[in-house]
């Protein structure tokens, strides 16, 4: 099977041709440079995903805390960690980069707020 895609590791934007058998990749052809091998056996491989989304608060300046994972995780968990956030609420003050969730989902990751927000 010969899939084709748009790098975005560097600002080239190569056009990538990928000959996979399933979901393992046989070669890859089109990159100038050695990340587009790499994202491209990634991103057929085992594709990952920085989740970027908002918590509910309570009793703070803003209805809602901007948070991401701190390193990508599995694409095919992405609407399981979304269901994991909402089951989150946030009533203490957070500055940025603060950990919410401490190996989200066990994932290994942390959640961890985008801004800072103080009581009202």
């Amino acid at each position: 099977m010969k899939r084709l895609m748009t790098c975005i590791e560097c600002p080239q934007g190569c056009s990538l041709e990928i000959e996979a058998d399933g979901t393992r990749v046989i070669s890859v052809t089109g990159q100038k440079c050695k990340r587009g091998d790499k994202y491209a056996r990634q991103e057929v491989e085992a594709p990952l995903r920085t989740l970027t989304t908002s918590v509910l608060t309570r009793g703070l300046e803003l209805r809602m805390l901007p948070v991401r994972t701190s390193k990508p995780i599995p694409k095919e968990k992405l609407f399981e960690a979304m269901e994991g956030v909402k089951r989150l609420v946030v009533t203490s003050p957070v500055k940025a980069g603060s950990v919410i969730a401490t190996d989200f989902l066990g994932l290994g990751v942390d959640l961890v707020a985008c801004r800072a927000l103080n009581k009202i």
